[in-house]
């Protein structure tokens, strides 16, 4: 059973920096892709950035040079560094990965950036 678990989510000030870690539990097979998606109210949910099985990494453009992910095999974890907040990033951030074409979702945490 895969279970994916988001934390670090908060209230942040524009232009601050906040940073959000997922662990996954009962992986077994090397994900398809591992990241970050988000949805802020009354909108659908997007990609946030994403690690390919491979090594590539994509970025929304409307964070790109803002945030970085990265992945810790040893500890199971996956992270998403924020930085230079804006308002617009407010949203529940969702840890996502696909395995074999099945997609797996964390809860979500609360991201509050206030202007």
């Amino acid at each position: 059973q895969v279970q994916l678990v988001e934390s670090g989510g908060g209230l942040v000030q524009a232009g601050g920096s906040l940073g959000l870690s997922c662990a996954t539990m009962g992986i077994i097979f090397s994900p398809n892709t591992m990241g970050w998606y988000r949805q802020a109210p009354g909108k659908q949910r997007e990609l946030v950035a994403q690690i390919i099985a491979g090594g590539g990494i994509n970025y929304a453009d409307a964070v790109k040079g803002r945030f970085t992910v990265s992945r810790d095999n040893a500890k199971n974890t996956m992270a998403l560094q924020m930085n230079s907040l804006k308002p617009e990033d407010t949203a529940v951030y969702y840890c996502h990965v696909q395995i074999f074409g099945r997609d797996y979702w964390g809860k979500g945490t609360l991201v509050t950036v206030s202007p």
